[in-house]
């Protein structure tokens, strides 16, 4: 069975590019949200193999939404999402319980060696 990943991204074309890139290798998207706070109800939902989370979106930032998930459920599998210059979020997120990072504008080879690497 293929693996239910959850994408997390307040602007809709970053989401489409990375359910592409997933659906292309494989991957079953398990959901789509919009902001940290339907994240985690989708979670909840869902229980999906992983989540790409982005950092900055509305309503509850993807850290804080990372925070409460792993809050939930320790043994989530999140990888943050990030424009160039977040550095000092990235760290923020991986201390938080990250798997790792991956960085926007995204490169399709990246975005799958970093879900097949937190997955195994």
């Amino acid at each position: 069975m293929a693996e239910r990943i959850l994408i997390v991204d307040d602007a809709a074309f970053m989401r489409m590019m990375v359910k592409d890139i997933l659906t292309k290798n494989g991957y079953e998207i398990a959901g789509e949200a919009e902001d940290g706070k339907k994240a985690v109800e989708l979670y909840a939902e869902e229980q999906p193999d992983l989540v790409t989370m982005d950092i900055t979106m509305p309503e509850m930032d993807g850290i804080t939404a990372l925070k409460e998930i792993k809050g939930q459920y320790p043994d989530a599998k999140v990888i943050m999402c990030s424009a160039m210059g977040q550095q000092a979020m990235v760290v923020d997120a991986i201390q938080a319980g990250a798997k790792d990072f991956i960085v926007k504008p995204f490169q399709a080879d990246r975005v799958i060696e970093a879900i097949q690497k937190a997955l195994s």
